[in-house]
């Protein structure tokens, strides 16, 4: 596929999930229990978010409860994805960069959909790339599977994953927001300016976290 489609393609599922080809912008979509697209038409009480242990990309196991008293920015991706990902970590980079201080209020993370791939050594190199602050987290096909269902996030693996070490995985490119508490608080797109994101986490931060 010639870059220019795909970006456009990837930008696109970053407003939307699709299911193997990109659907129409401006509206919002998660998973239902079957992993198939359903329209959420309000973000009131979606849903979305829960409990994981996952491994970090140094080996060690890693909860949802390790994180309380921050908020999360929370991405799901691929450390082989052409696009969206590096976009929404350089977004996670930004806004680290922005924080200053209050950086430390916050925890962004990238949980790979891609767990056959992408091990603990693999992750490090990634994320390291863009900000040591990032966690990256992998797992057993099921471990991924279960939190992509808690975030209502779409995935599938290339028809050719068998066959192709290439193959490309369609997902949804939605980051998400956490509070302190581990509740979904918002959501944005890669493409969403930092100094928006900043502003919204400011208005979740505890002064004594």
């Amino acid at each position: 596929m010639p870059l220019g489609l795909t970006r456009m393609r990837l930008l696109a599922i970053g407003l939307a999930v699709v299911a193997g080809v990109a659907i129409g912008v401006g509206a919002h979509f998660f998973v239902g229990l079957d992993n198939s697209p359903v329209r959420q038409s309000s973000f009131v009480n979606p849903g979305i978010g829960g409990p994981f242990r996952l491994t970090d990309q140094d080996g060690k196991v890693r909860t949802d409860q390790d994180f309380r008293g921050k908020v999360m920015l929370v991405e799901f991706g691929y450390t082989f994805c052409p696009d969206v990902c590096p976009l929404g970590l350089q977004l996670f980079a930004d806004i680290l960069d922005q924080l200053g201080p209050d950086a430390a209020k916050v925890q962004p993370i990238f949980i790979t959909v891609d767990p056959a791939r992408d091990t603990p050594a693999q992750l490090r190199g990634y994320v390291d790339h863009f900000s040591p602050k990032i966690v990256g987290l992998t797992g057993s096909e099921q471990d991924i599977a279960a939190v992509a269902k808690e975030y209502r996030v779409y995935y599938k693996l290339g028809a050719d994953h068998a066959t192709n070490p290439n193959y490309s995985v369609d997902h949804s490119a939605i980051l998400y927001m956490m509070d302190g508490s581990g509740h979904f608080v918002g959501h944005f797109t890669h493409e969403t300016p930092a100094d928006k994101v900043v502003a919204a986490i400011r208005t979740h931060l505890s002064p004594s976290s």
